[in-house]
């Protein structure tokens, strides 16, 4: 009786036969003699470098790996076929097919680094030995090494920790020898080649049809989308076919089936996403992940891309073809990350494999859903694809408590009507810091009905300047005059007077008085009574002690202090910062800052004034406009020779023209010193600038000054004669 060898005899003698013929220089022209000659190739080309093929030796040998000896690990149970030797460039290198060549550059440059790739597949993780620390003193293969598929590039990873030798090489011809750092080892999933007859597609039954009806969905739609159906039987596990279901999901009844939406680029099968009835999604594993509907876009100057295959199909019921959908959903929120260069945006990898699709596009309109994350996937499509180029949708009012969630569901409630008048609507995708008038038809709209408050500006209590200045939130008033001409005090008249007229509020940046001389000027405009009962005040009653405790719940209601606390000069930066948290906090409708002189103004030596000044009251602008806070700031003229009494000009001040050409009023203050060219309390209110016409005009205002409480008053025009 003839015994037959066991499974295991004839395992080792094959795997004998296979270790004599892999140490066997000619393996291409031997390997008939043990394998169907279809298995291996007659010929090399290039591609052999970066097609991966099955490897004869197992990974794990009985014998011990040789050092120079690479280990590729295992895919899909499956080994690679290592690369034929690559030698060092040869002179006739250049006549070699690219890839070829690449190889023998980037194996010659490995080489001078002590890393040996003959032994090498391209496209897989191979282990070799450490050249830095020789695998410690186990010897062990603890270098990690990807050559890219073409043999354009290496890198590499010491995974020993006392090691950790890690780098990177271009086989470029003209490239350096230079070593870049890298943090990870790349890997590369191999793409599997589907078709319909592989996946047993097959078409949809009476079942899905009518699902698809119930969703407004028609046959001819389906048909031209080749939407079809896959039965799972045979109790497999779904999870061991497919990726995207959660561990541990019960076996596939025999008799179930999932809509099959089948992913094609330019007639090909690429991928194919599952979902049954339960809205359980699922997608073919290890294939090219890309756009659904991509061939419909194909040339297209309008694109729209939306969040699902329902919705694809939804707008093709309402004429719209040129749309795609995302294969994976939205994310739950937008990235605060700057987006990824392309090899390492895995999540919108489907995009950049798409990308020749949209080059001709002009407008990209974004239909996603209208919840959070949809409106996170909009936001990340529209950072990849540029904003400039972008429109979204808004989808309209369901009932008082939402809106509709998509395509879909507008189509299938609203009809195909709706929904075209939807997209043909889209509005341009926000930009920050590009709008168009739109934005603002509502601001425009109250502002013509002066239902926004203070249009024309708020008086400043005097008759005088009611044509000349008004005070308006959110510009920058520069007030300037000669030293003693009553500047300060003709601010803090004016905020009494805000204060008593509409209830403003003020930040006060008073760094020329002390803070019980500003209390005093302020409680006597306010209560018109002297602070004190001798010398200027002798012949007047003095405020009394109940007028003095209501004044200090008024000041300490109606003002803040900004104050430097210690030696230091604050810088303007400083005193912004905390005038916008006294209109956060007490809700300051205005800022004075009193004088520029006595500011820190320190700037680089590359920095000329007139540059500084021009930042610095870009920056109080901005602050104003932002938090709609009238700022006054008080700049001094600079000396002027040869003063004859006159009031001087806005271009007098110190530092530079930017004080009048950046402000939107500007005031000069002056009074008269001369007993003989008139009275000595006639102060000229001297309106120099107003950018806007409709609260305010160029001219002269005259006020009477009471020396004794610091109140400014309208005077007859007899009283200005």
């Amino acid at each position: 009786m003839l015994r037959l060898p066991s499974h295991n005899q004839r395992f080792h003698l094959l795997l004998r036969n296979l270790s004599s013929f892999a140490s066997k220089t000619t393996i291409f022209m031997t390997s008939k003699h043990f394998l169907p000659s279809p298995l291996l190739p007659q010929t090399l080309s290039p591609k052999h470098f970066s097609t991966p093929s099955k490897r004869l030796l197992p990974s794990f040998p009985s014998k011990p790996i040789p050092k120079n000896q690479s280990l590729s690990l295992r895919t899909n149970g499956f080994y690679s076929l290592p690369s034929p030797s690559v030698s060092s460039p040869s002179p006739d290198v250049e006549d070699q097919p690219s890839d070829t060549r690449s190889l023998q550059i980037l194996n010659y440059k490995l080489k001078q680094l002590g890393i040996d790739i003959t032994e090498c597949v391209a496209g897989r993780e191979n282990r070799l030995m450490c050249p830095s620390c020789n695998g410690g003193k186990s010897g062990e293969l603890s270098l990690s090494l990807f050559i890219n598929l073409h043999g354009y590039s290496a890198s590499w990873l010491c995974f020993r920790a006392k090691c950790g030798w890690k780098g990177y090489k271009k086989a470029a011809a003209d490239g350096k020898p230079s070593i870049e750092n890298l943090g990870r080892v790349n890997k590369v999933k191999f793409k599997r080649q589907i078709t319909v007859e592989s996946l047993q597609l097959e078409p949809l039954c009476n079942q899905l049809t009518a699902y698809f009806a119930e969703r407004m969905i028609s046959s001819e739609t389906l048909k031209r989308n080749a939407i079809m159906q896959k039965r799972s039987g045979n109790k497999i596990l779904r999870r061991k076919y497919f990726c995207c279901i959660p561990y541990g999901c019960p076996k596939v009844h025999p008799s179930s089936i999932a809509i099959a939406f089948t992913y094609w680029r330019k007639g090909e099968l690429v991928n194919c996403k599952y979902r049954d009835l339960a809205k359980r999604f699922w997608q073919e594993k290890n294939t090219e992940k890309i756009l659904y509907g991509l061939d419909d876009i194909a040339d297209a100057s309008d694109i729209i891309i939306v969040e699902g295959e329902m919705d694809k199909l939804a707008m093709e019921e309402a004429g719209f073809r040129n749309c795609v959908s995302v294969p994976a959903g939205a994310p739950p929120s937008v990235s605060k990350k700057e987006v990824p260069a392309e090899e390492q945006d895995t999540k919108y990898q489907y995009l950049w494999n798409c990308k020749e699709y949209f080059k001709k596009a002009s407008r990209i309109i974004l239909a996603t859903d209208g919840d959070l994350p949809g409106q996170a996937l909009a936001e990340e499509l529209a950072r990849r694809l540029g904003r400039e180029r972008c429109w979204r949708v808004k989808w309209p009012k369901k009932n008082d408590l939402g809106h509709f969630k998509d395509a879909n569901e507008v189509l299938m409630y609203l009809g195909p009507s709706v929904l075209k008048d939807i997209i043909d609507n889209a509005e341009l995708y926000p930009i920050s810091g590009l709008f168009n008038f739109s934005s603002f038809f509502d601001e425009i709209d109250q502002y013509y009905h002066r239902t926004l408050g203070y249009e024309f500006g708020v008086s400043t209590g005097w008759r005088a300047l009611d044509n000349l200045y008004n005070v308006v939130p959110g510009e920058l008033t520069i007030v300037t005059g000669v030293p003693n001409s009553g500047k300060s005090e003709w601010i803090d008249a004016l905020l009494c007077n805000l204060n008593e007229g509409v209830g403003w509020k003020f930040a006060l940046c008073s760094m020329e008085n002390k803070v019980r001389d500003h209390a005093r000027k302020l409680l006597e405009k306010s209560i018109k009574k002297p602070f004190f009962g001798v010398g200027y005040g002798s012949n007047v009653e003095r405020m009394s002690v109940e007028e003095l405790e209501k004044g200090k719940k008024w000041l300490n209601d109606t003002f803040q202090l900004i104050r430097c606390e210690n030696d230091s000069l604050p810088s303007i930066q400083w005193v912004l910062e905390l005038a916008r948290a006294a209109v956060l906090r007490h809700g300051v409708q205005g800022l004075v800052i009193d004088p520029y002189n006595e500011l820190d103004h320190q700037r680089p030596v590359s920095q000329t004034e007139t540059e500084y000044v021009s930042q610095m009251l870009t920056k109080i602008k901005r602050f104003a406009q932002h938090h709609s806070c009238h700022v006054w700031f008080v700049a001094h003229p600079r000396q002027l020779h040869h003063w004859i009494g006159a009031p001087p000009n806005l271009y007098d001040i110190s530092g530079s023209a930017h004080f009048i050409n950046k402000c939107d009023n500007g005031i000069v203050i002056h009074r008269n010193r001369d007993p003989e060219a008139g009275p000595v309390d006639l102060v000229q209110v001297c309106v120099r600038k107003v950018r806007n016409k409709v609260v305010g005009n160029i001219g002269d205002a005259f006020l009477s000054y009471d020396r004794v409480t610091g109140v400014y008053n309208d005077i007859d025009e007899s009283q200005k004669k």
